[in-house]
């Protein structure tokens, strides 16, 4: 009698010999199997700046409620946007905003069937990684010079 056709007769010597729970479930494969490379990376900072982009569409609606608000409300919420932790949200609104139009702009070349090369995926990686810091750096900079920020 194998082991399964023990368990479905209530053999309870037969489930005792086998652990049961989360502890006997095995990790996904791609734990094991997988090393991390820079297309794994891009990949999911792709979906946390998508998740980014959605915090920092609820800032913006937040910022044009305060303005329809009166100056009272819109000076508030300006201040509490200029505060450390603001500044800090703001930044990551702004990297989120470029790294996700890089990878967006990578995602319209493997759409033409450009870039599934290996050594190409992981360079273009990089690039999108590289330009959104980039370009957040020169966005905060030029808000800086401007006194936009």
């Amino acid at each position: 009698m194998s082991q399964t056709q023990a368990d479905m007769q209530g053999d309870t010597a037969a489930r005792t010999r086998r652990p049961r729970g989360p502890d006997a479930r095995p990790l996904s494969p791609f734990l094991t199997v997988w090393r991390w490379h820079v297309t794994m990376a891009s990949s999911i900072l792709n979906r946390v700046a998508a998740v980014g982009l959605y915090v920092g569409a609820l800032i913006t609606a937040g910022w044009a409620i305060a303005l329809a608000g009166g100056p009272e409300l819109y000076g508030d919420y300006m201040a509490l946007l200029g505060s450390i932790p603001g500044q800090v949200l703001l930044f990551l609104f702004t990297a989120a905003v470029w790294f996700h139009l890089a990878a967006g702009v990578r995602h319209l070349a493997w759409d033409a069937g450009v870039g599934y090369h290996p050594r190409t995926a992981n360079q273009t990686s990089w690039a999108s990684i590289a330009f959104a810091a980039a370009a957040t750096v020169l966005t905060w900079a030029a808000a800086y010079m401007t006194g936009a920020a």
